[in-house]
């Protein structure tokens, strides 16, 4: 890794440049939201917000992505598969350590044989520019998932605005230093000691030891504590919508004639329709029982598979929740009845 000085000075012209030569998204604010999209310039970006309301895991899993379109011909079906080289080589600036972390996690999901090209494609032509989190609200809990407002996980690049505006630059990867080569003249060499610590959000105290979460979710499979903590639950989804590490999704054909295409679609285990059987039954037939797979997927289900939680503490699933579904809450509760040798049944 390599560190860098960015003044404030030239801090919109290292972003023009970007602009000249790849598709650049970053985040904006309209008519108070907050989100991702792609920029023409520097001027239109914000840096006035704890995270995004929407993760940036569309970029490389789209909410709708076509795998391929096909044509019937009497007794043939003609397949036309994706151009991946029509993906567009692209920029994302600003994104925050968290949702930097769930690319790690999404591709730990993805690679997983069969590797999903599609995925891979996306990520291959994605440079990830990341800006550490100089404040925070009571809905993060990075730091309880193993997180940090300055991780570099992720990321290719990430940027620590100082007290004076100057950014911290460290690049962290060879796409990162390609990035970086391409306006090296705007960059300078750190001549004096700037700890990266003193300018990250500090108040994101940590609520448990996620590392104590397999052990504890894995003794409570069998309770029916989740009937209890899903009673307020609609099933509308946003939690998983707004996830930077759900991976839920479900394949449809659509077809106009001889012609259609087929589509993978975000989907949610927490709603009733994802394990409905065509023959009426369905194995998750509470939405108890569907809060109980979304937070076991997360906490025991993924780090046993792959090692990684299936969260990293962003809290939008806590923040856009129409009827307050707290998950910090919730596992603060598990873990305190635990650590209290509280049964829970």
């Amino acid at each position: 890794m390599e560190i860098k000085l960015l003044r404030k000075e030239v801090h919109f012209e290292f972003i023009e440049q970007l602009l000249k030569f790849k598709e650049v998204y970053g985040v904006v604010l309209e008519k108070g939201r907050i989100f991702y999209q792609k920029i023409k310039s520097a001027k239109e970006l914000t840096d006035d917000f704890i995270v995004p309301d929407m993760s940036v895991k569309s970029y490389v899993f789209p909410a709708i992505e076509k795998l391929f379109s096909f044509v019937k011909n009497k007794d043939k079906i003609h397949i036309k598969n994706v151009n991946f080289d029509a993906i567009p080589n692209m920029i994302i600036i600003g994104i925050r350590p968290c949702d930097a972390v769930g690319f790690k996690n999404l591709e730990s999901i993805f690679k997983i044989s069969p590797e999903d090209s599609f995925f891979m494609k996306r990520v291959e032509k994605t440079i990830i520019i990341t800006y550490s989190c100089n404040k925070s609200d009571n809905y993060c809990f990075c730091t309880s998932m193993g997180g940090s407002p300055g991780n570099v996980q992720g990321s290719d690049i990430v940027l620590t605005k100082t007290s004076t505006g100057d950014y911290i630059t460290e690049i962290i990867t060879t796409k990162g230093a390609s990035v970086i080569s391409v306006v090296s003249e705007l960059f300078e060499e750190i001549t004096i000691d700037l700890q990266k610590e003193n300018y990250l959000a500090n108040v994101v105290p940590t609520q448990f030891d996620n590392v104590d979460l397999v052990g504890i979710f894995d003794e409570l499979s069998s309770t029916s504590i989740f009937d209890e903590y899903a009673m307020r639950c609609i099933g509308c989804n946003i939690c998983a919508f707004v996830c930077p590490v759900c991976t839920c999704f479900d394949i449809q054909d659509e077809m106009n004639g001889s012609r259609g295409h087929r589509l993978r679609c975000w989907d949610s285990c927490a709603s009733k329709s994802f394990t409905l059987h065509a023959s009426g039954h369905n194995n998750r037939p509470t939405q108890g029982s569907r809060w109980k797979q979304r937070l076991m997927h997360k906490f025991f289900y993924m780090p046993k598979q792959i090692k990684l939680n299936g969260c990293v503490g962003c809290g939008r699933c806590s923040r856009y929740c129409p009827v307050d579904m707290n998950i910090i809450e919730q596992l603060t509760n598990i873990v305190i009845n635990k650590q209290k040798n509280k049964v829970i049944e």
